[in-house]
């Protein structure tokens, strides 16, 4: 039930945002059968992203690091969905519950997604991946399942905070299989997952850059972007979307939208939050922090 309710959250906050993810494998997803998947790690959207085609998936849980849960709306969605949280400072520990996941992943065929870069960054690569995950893929002889997302530099520049409209290609590689192998083979089980996401990574990104004539980090084409605008003021009673439609910049007319959305959610979850906090060992504070404010690219109008 929590599951369904996080990935219809998320499923209704991607147009919001005005982020279209397009799905390729997902026959790849839906199989019925334990996998380990690996993803490249670019941003908190991975989880909007990852939730959005959640029902492909079918039984699935992510091992994400404790971090997540305090980056709000995302930390909530990942509560809600079941989640593993690991605390990387401690290493023992964050090993522990990878291991003690491998019995349910054999006994349920359920599905287990890691990002193994461990940290997210958005610098239009793929980073070294950390061994847990193939560990777990090891020890058990499940498949790995390579997914990958195209590079969020079409439309996102983390450093100025600049967000546009984002199209994201996302990718379910053919299963790599592990029978067989031992903790010996992992290195070249790592090298051999990694090389084939980035080609995929570099591909993927590559087309959409083609396909929608982006120019630059960050920047996506003013119709675009007024065509985003244009279509969330027309659902908006009264006057405030055509004075929403007439603004010469799009950060203002997103706040309209946003903000009491961000102020009526986090009011209704506060309380629960906080005790969710305290159990993470955050104490009374609660972990919603204030959204992080991207603005929209200044955009050029015929």
């Amino acid at each position: 039930m929590r599951r369904r309710l996080a990935s219809k959250f998320c499923r209704l906050a991607s147009p919001i945002i005005s982020m279209k993810w397009e799905v390729r494998g997902a026959e790849h997803m839906g199989a019925d059968r334990a996998m380990v998947l690996v993803a490249n790690h670019q941003s908190s959207l991975d989880i909007l992203g990852m939730f959005d085609f959640w029902h492909l998936m079918d039984k699935c849980t992510v091992i994400a690091k404790r971090e997540l849960f305090f980056a709000w709306p995302f930390g909530l969605a990942a509560w809600l969905s079941g989640l593993i949280f690991i605390d990387r400072r401690h290493a023992q520990r964050a090993q522990s519950a990878m291991n003690d996941s491998t019995d349910m992943l054999i006994k349920k065929r359920t599905k287990l997604w890691v990002f193994p870069e461990g940290t997210r960054r958005i610098t239009n690569e793929i980073h070294q991946f950390k061994k847990g995950a193939f560990h777990v893929a090891v020890r058990a002889q499940l498949p790995i399942l390579p997914i990958v997302y195209s590079s969020y530099h079409t439309f996102l520049d983390d450093r100025n905070k600049v967000m546009n409209p984002g199209h994201v290609i996302v990718t379910a590689l053919p299963p790599i299989e592990t029978k067989g192998l031992t903790s010996d083979d992992i290195p070249e089980l790592i090298e051999r997952t990694r090389n084939a996401m980035i080609e995929t990574f570099k591909a993927t990104t590559k087309e959409v850059e083609n396909r929608f004539n982006l120019t630059g980090h960050g920047m996506a084409p003013a119709k675009a972007t007024t065509a985003v605008i244009s279509r969330i003021a027309a659902a908006l009673p009264g006057k405030g979307g055509a004075e929403m439609v007439a603004q010469k910049h799009t950060a203002p007319a997103m706040a309209t939208i946003i903000r009491p959305v961000e102020t009526g959610v986090t009011a209704l979850i506060e309380p629960e939050a906080r005790k969710i906090g305290s159990l993470l060992g955050g104490g009374d504070a609660s972990p919603i922090k204030e959204p992080t404010a991207y603005r929209r690219k200044d955009v050029q109008r015929d």
